[in-house]
């Protein structure tokens, strides 16, 4: 294709057009608004966009130094905590644990009375030639106690908790040996176990301290000190200044010198309250507010009496005793156990508390099984009551077999159970029945409750057994 060809006059005439545009923008008909402004907001979106990613990358960061520091203070802790040494068995122990091993063969024993048995054979020389029949007569005692074969152990455990119960007290008794600390026992206490209460009415903590602080008075009362909780008011004397709307604090040497606290400590923990300004003057602490006014001074004069200077919050109250053959023991009243074994000078193994579900928090299912066996076992021999701990065991058994604490009663174990009419004969009737045929539940009929409902025989005991008999005729009939 041929190029056209374009004259002079014809490009002038173009600019020219081109000039008239650029010149005279307003005479369209769409006024568009300057470049410059656009331009001004694009970047400010822009730079709050950019602000807002900033500050979500920030906080993710945050996050995972959180996480990266709590995995830390975990790592930093277990370093810390020193674990009871290994005690190697002797060589003799040993032959007489293989000895008795081969006597046993197919047959077991609990390891507590193998124990039992290699000690007193150690201790007694001439118990070696007649381990024999010393197994044998203690297999024989053992199986004794074994429970028979579909035996209702759960009706006889309940019963053998339950008959006692009727028999105990109502009354909040003094703790034993400490006079001045008030828990509740009994009845109340029983409940207050079985039901998996979140807080017990009346927590308390037995402290437990390690070598050098239980021996000696001063550094048990120093662990005291940090455990037990000071407020502003228990340590100085709080005045208000209607006038200059003022406060002035004076704090007690004597009372501070016992606590441990400086004043420096009380200026820290008053500056965590805000619009306030605190300052040391001549050994006081002088308190002006930002926005002076009378109610914001009484309400000020109010919150300071209650602030914590030092200490774990939940522990109101600490008694100090010395126990013969343990040294110095520390009891508190109100409880908060992961604090507690941070501090140092306390023992983490022994230190105990009746607040159940604190710890299988801190220290797991396990240790909140052994701690509801010990607290009810405890109470029922308080009152003089007798009660074999396996059925004990066998109710904490029941109340943390899923790896959680639950109460036995409708909102635990019993509403819980797979069979409706079971459900339905413990609490709450109309409902249950109403809930399990609107999901169209079914009922094997396994329980002993559900069987008696129905009128069949219990799947326990004799009703387990199913036996037919055939009768031989008789030979000449």
């Amino acid at each position: 294709m041929p190029k056209k060809s374009v004259s002079a006059k014809d490009k002038k005439e173009e600019k020219k057009t081109k000039k008239q545009v650029t010149e005279k923008p307003d005479e369209s008909p769409i006024k568009k608004t300057p470049k410059s402004k656009i331009e001004k907001e694009e970047k400010k979106k822009s730079s709050e966009t950019s602000k807002k990613t900033v500050k979500k990358s920030v906080k993710k960061k945050e996050k995972k130094v959180k996480k990266k520091s709590t995995v830390e203070e975990i790592s930093e802790r277990k370093k810390e905590i020193v674990l009871p040494k290994k005690i190697e068995e002797s060589k003799e122990r040993r032959e007489i644990r293989s000895d008795i091993n081969k006597i046993l063969k197919d047959k077991s024993l609990s390891l507590y009375i193998i124990d039992d048995i290699i000690t007193r054979v150690t201790e007694d020389k001439k118990l070696k030639t007649k381990l024999k029949d010393i197994i044998s007569k203690t297999l024989a005692e053992y199986e004794k106690n074994f429970i028979d074969p579909a035996e209702a152990c759960g009706i006889i455990g309940a019963q053998s908790i339950g008959e006692p119960g009727t028999q105990m007290t109502m009354r909040t008794f003094h703790y034993a040996g400490v006079a001045e600390i008030n828990v509740t026992l009994g009845l109340p206490r029983l409940i207050e176990i079985v039901d998996a209460r979140s807080i017990p009415s009346t927590p308390m903590m037995n402290i437990y301290l390690l070598d050098e602080y239980k021996l000696s008075a001063d550094l048990a009362k120093d662990v005291a000190n940090q455990i037990e909780i000071t407020n502003l008011n228990d340590v100085a004397d709080i005045e208000a200044d209607l006038t200059n709307l003022t406060i002035l604090i004076k704090p007690d040497t004597k009372t501070m010198k016992r606590k441990g606290s400086k004043i420096d400590d009380l200026l820290e923990s008053i500056k965590k309250i805000k619009k306030i300004d605190a300052k040391i003057e001549k050994k006081k602490i002088k308190i002006t507010l930002d926005e002076p006014s009378y109610k914001k001074l009484l309400n000020v004069n109010e919150s300071l009496k209650d602030l914590k200077v030092k200490g774990i919050d939940g522990i109101k109250r600490i008694i100090i005793r010395k126990e013969p053959e343990e040294g110095y023991v520390i009891y508190s009243e109100g409880s908060n156990l992961d604090k507690v074994l941070e501090i140092e000078g306390v023992d983490p193994y022994r230190t105990t508390t009746n607040d159940i579900q604190a710890v299988g928090r801190v220290l797991g299912i396990e240790a909140a099984r052994n701690i509801i066996i010990q607290e009810a076992y405890n109470t029922l021999m308080e009152q003089g009551l007798n009660v074999d701990k396996r059925h004990i065991m066998l109710v904490s058994d029941v109340m943390t077999s899923n790896g959680t604490i639950k109460a036995i009663g409708r909102h635990g174990v019993s509403g819980e159970k797979s069979s409706v009419l079971s459900r339905a004969a413990f609490e709450i009737t109309v409902n249950h029945l109403l809930d399990a045929s609107r999901r169209g539940e079914l009922d094997t009929l396994g329980g002993v409750a559900e069987n008696i409902i129905v009128g069949q025989p219990v799947n326990l005991g004799t009703g387990a057994v199913e036996l037919v008999m055939k009768r031989s005729k008789k030979k000449g009939k």
